[in-house]
């Protein structure tokens, strides 16, 4: 019987697990946050611990890394920032003893962190329910559904009798949707992978993935001059790589008039653009409230940006505080509604990966002053600094500030590539696609943390990307055939030739 089958017919036998399993790693709210350090008790068998990401981040790992002990795999935790499970590279001599263990390992990078599960929900995003043979929650498909499924494969692997030469260790990285900390930290820890991939994108593999960049534009308000119409609070988005689904401005005014204005506007503004509007009193003010539609911040022209529509429609009005006025001029004459960044003067594109992609993920303003967070992807031919240059006249013509806070270089290789080709090849062998190539990518993944490492799965193509947004889903037969994928993959990239 080929090693496929043999595989497959372990992974069928597993598949009740294996949905168990993803519906209770999916029922574990995983967005990361604030360190968490527990108190210690007067044993040794409970000491202190820092959960540098947070309880729910910890408890996903934790939840991973038992089932993995359980299952007999070697274990590695780099201070709760991340760890990894392990099998094989047992060398043995000729009486089949094992004599030493392998220098060279394989990598399968996944994360157990999401993005916040946001609203609108038709499904519990914590519930793992599952309808029509779709399994519901945060983080099904991004990344946690991949995680399952490469720990299954593995399993699969083990469970078949297989020993890989090569040592095959399943990562957990806990910050890749914030700012990689974890898995810098991880690294220090653990040398890095010989080669691998990571199941955090599409199929049929990843050649490249453009430049990512985070920034803020920022600037401080001066005092309003006089009474007049005064912005209070304004707050939209919930990341930087999310398009903002919601946004609330609280407004004041003595003169009540105004208020009437701005339900008669925000009536009109429903009506043209389509956007759910609502307007209240609270106290003395009067507060509203914008709704949209979240995207993959990769892909932010498939969402419908609330922020962008809330600077739209404050720019109908004229505020006490000048520099108020400025700071959503800038907005809506730079940034608006585009998604290529062509009014702010950082649009570029090449052949291999396209266009810039520009996402207005967070902005905030208050009187004293206001802040917009930019998501940007950029061309694999272009760099960091071309962005910033190219941004900062428009910048500098409004007195704004740029504060820089995350950079990831863009990555690409050769479609001779010998891991890329194999990789591609396991993939059309298991669909029959030998039509679709490689891709060059928006979205980021722990491919660009590590050498020679590839982006290779979960979604198949042509398939919607529901990746951070609401009722986000794996199918159930999906979730198998990449089980299979994987396992097949271990066996050609960590078996001996």
């Amino acid at each position: 019987m080929d090693y496929r089958d043999l595989l497959k017919r372990k992974i069928d036998e597993n598949k009740n697990e294996m949905i168990k399993t993803l519906q209770e790693l999916a029922a574990i709210k995983s967005v990361a946050g604030k360190p968490v350090k527990t108190e210690s008790s007067n044993t040794d068998m409970d000491r202190a611990e820092t959960f540098p990401f947070g309880e729910g981040v910890q408890k996903a790992f934790r939840y991973m890394t038992d089932k993995a002990e359980a299952e007999g795999f070697e274990i590695e935790n780099a201070d709760n920032y991340g760890g990894h499970v392990e099998f094989g590279g047992y060398i043995f001599d000729d009486n089949g003893e094992m004599t030493a263990t392998s220098s060279e390992t394989m990598g399968i990078v996944c994360h157990l962190d999401t993005v916040p599960e946001g609203s609108g929900w038709s499904h519990d995003p914590f519930a793992g329910e599952i309808e029509d043979g779709k399994l519901y929650g945060r983080g099904t498909i991004d990344d946690k559904g991949p995680a399952v499924a490469a720990f299954f494969a593995m399993k699969a692997m083990k469970d078949c009798g297989f020993i890989p030469e090569k040592k095959v260790r399943l990562i957990f990285g806990l910050d890749e949707e914030t700012n990689w900390e974890g898995m810098e930290r991880y690294l220090q820890t653990f040398d890095p992978p010989d080669f691998g991939f990571t199941p955090d994108a599409e199929f049929p593999a990843i050649q490249g993935e453009k430049g990512i960049m985070d920034f803020d534009i920022a600037g401080k308000f001066s005092r309003p001059e006089g009474k007049g119409l005064e912005i209070r609070s304004f707050r939209g988005g919930q990341a930087s790589n999310m398009v903002p689904e919601n946004a609330r401005a609280v407004v004041r005014s003595e003169n009540k008039a105004i208020y009437d204005e701005i339900r008669e506007k925000a009536e009109k503004f429903r009506e043209e653009k389509g956007i759910p509007v609502n307007v209240r009193n609270t106290g003395k003010s009067l507060e509203i409230q914008m709704k949209g539609v979240s995207a993959h911040g990769s892909k932010p022209h498939l969402g419908i940006n609330a922020v962008s529509h809330m600077m739209d429609f404050l720019g109908e009005f004229t505020f006490s505080s000048e520099d108020v006025n400025e700071f959503i001029s800038f907005y809506n004459t730079h940034i608006g509604y585009e998604t290529d960044g062509s009014s702010l003067g950082c649009s570029m594109s090449d052949e291999v990966s396209g266009s810039l992609t520009l996402n207005a993920g967070l902005a905030e303003m208050d009187m004293k002053s206001g802040r917009i967070t930019v998501n940007v992807r950029y061309p694999v031919s272009c760099t960091g600094d071309q962005v910033y240059d190219a941004v900062m006249p428009a910048v500098n013509s409004f007195d704004l500030g740029v504060i820089k806070k995350l950079h990831h270089r863009p990555i690409y290789r050769d479609a001779d590539d010998l891991l890329l080709s194999t990789l591609v090849e396991v993939y059309r062998d298991h669909t029959g696609d030998r039509e679709t190539k490689p891709l060059v990518i928006g979205g980021g993944t722990y491919a660009r943390a590590m050498d020679n490492c590839i982006a290779f799965g979960s979604s198949f193509p042509g398939e919607r990307d529901i990746a951070h947004q609401k009722d986000e889903y794996i199918k159930i037969d999906q979730l198998v055939t990449i089980t299979n994928i994987f396992a097949d993959a271990i066996y050609r990239l960590a078996m001996k030739e």
